[in-house]
C-alpha cells in the first residue's frame, strides 16, 4: 500500500511540474518590459519578459528561476512565489494556481494578510434564506460560521458563539459540556469533523491563522488535542447526524456540502430531515421559535 501511495504522489508531482513550467512561460509572455518600467531593448525575439528579467525583478537567481520554469524538482518558498507573482502581475486566482502547482501551502491573500474572514454577499445570504425551513450555513474549512439562515440559528447555539467572540462550530462543540451540546454521538461525530479539518489543514500548513487556531483549540480542549494527534484524515461527504433540541427531542438530519465559486475552502452545508419523525420535530422547532410565522 505504501508503494502505491508513493507512486501516486510521484505521479501527481510529475504532472504538476510540466504544468507549472507551461503556466510560468505563458504568464511571462504577456508581460512587456514597459509594464514593469524597463526599456524594450533591441533584438527581442520573444514576446514578454526574458527569464533573466523575471529573475532580476523577483530577486532570485537566474539559474534557479530557469530551473523552476523548466519544471525541475526544486523547492520554492511562499516568499519567493509572491515575488514572482508580483513580477508576472498575477491576479488572485492565478496566484493560487501558482501555489498549487508549486505544491506550496497557500498563504493568506496578499491584500488581506490578517486572515480576516471573507464576507458573504447578499446573493449567497439569499440562497440560505430561500432554503428555510431547512437549516443551512456557510462554513470555511476551519468551521467558522460565515452566514446562516433562521432555521440553522434555531437549532444551534449561534448566539452563544457570537457572545463568546468565536463563531466557530468545531470550537463550540469541543468546549461545551456534553449535556448542553446539540450534537448527539459526539464521540463519533467529533473525530470525523477533526479528520476533515486535518484534510483541509494540509493545504494551509504554516499559515498563521491556521497554526494559531490549532494551537489555541488544542489548549482549550483535551478532546480536540487527542483527536488532532491521531493524524486521521477524511473528506467531507453526505452524512446523517443526530441533533437534540430541548423542546422536541432528537432530530436526525442528512448534511450535504456544496462548494461555492470564488470562495475557495468555503462551502454551503444544508441539513435535511432523515425521516418523518425528524421532519415533524424540525417543524416543531420552527413553531416554537416563530409562533406567528
Amino acid at each position: 500500500m505504501g508503494d502505491v501511495t508513493t507512486l501516486a504522489t510521484e505521479h501527481r508531482t510529475g504532472r504538476r511540474r510540466p504544468e507549472l513550467a507551461a503556466f510560468l512561460r505563458s504568464r511571462r509572455a504577456r508581460v512587456t518590459p514597459a509594464d514593469v518600467g524597463m526599456p524594450p531593448g533591441l533584438r527581442r525575439r520573444t514576446p514578454g519578459l526574458r527569464r533573466e528579467e523575471v529573475a532580476q525583478l523577483s530577486g532570485v537567481g537566474v539559474t534557479w528561476y530557469t530551473w523552476l520554469e523548466q519544471g525541475r524538482p526544486i523547492n520554492a518558498s511562499g516568499q519567493v512565489l509572491d515575488a514572482i507573482a508580483r513580477t508576472l502581475r498575477l491576479d488572485r486566482s492565478e496566484r493560487e494556481h501558482l501555489y498549487h502547482l508549486a505544491e506550496v501551502p497557500q498563504a493568506p491573500d496578499a491584500e488581506d494578510p490578517s486572515g480576516v474572514l471573507p464576507e458573504v454577499g447578499p446573493e449567497l445570504q439569499g440562497i440560505l434564506d430561500a432554503l428555510d425551513p431547512r437549516p443551512a450555513v456557510i462554513y470555511n474549512a476551519r468551521y467558522d460560521i460565515l452566514a446562516s439562515n433562521a432555521a440553522y440559528r434555531d437549532l444551534f447555539f449561534v448566539q452563544e458563539m457570537a457572545s463568546s467572540g468565536r463563531r466557530n462550530v468545531l470550537w463550540a462543540l469541543c468546549t461545551v459540556d456534553e449535556a448542553s451540546c446539540p450534537l448527539v454521538f459526539r464521540e463519533v461525530e467529533l473525530p470525523r469533523m477533526v479528520a476533515q479539518l486535518r484534510g483541509a489543514y494540509g493545504r494551509h500548513v504554516g499559515e498563521p491563522e491556521w497554526e494559531s487556531y490549532v494551537r489555541d483549540l488544542s489548549a482549550a480542549s483535551d478532546t480536540f488535542a487527542r483527536l488532532w494527534a491521531s493524524g486521521d484524515v477524511v473528506r467531507p461527504g453526505p452524512h446523517v447526524k443526530t441533533f437534540r433540541h430541548e423542546a422536541v427531542g432528537e432530530i436526525r438530519m442528512t448534511s450535504v456540502s456544496l462548494s461555492i465559486n470564488g470562495m475557495p475552502d468555503c462551502r454551503i452545508v444544508t441539513y435535511t430531515p432523515a425521516d418523518d419523525l425528524s421532519e415533524r420535530r424540525l417543524a416543531g422547532v420552527r413553531d416554537r421559535c416563530h409562533p406567528l410565522g
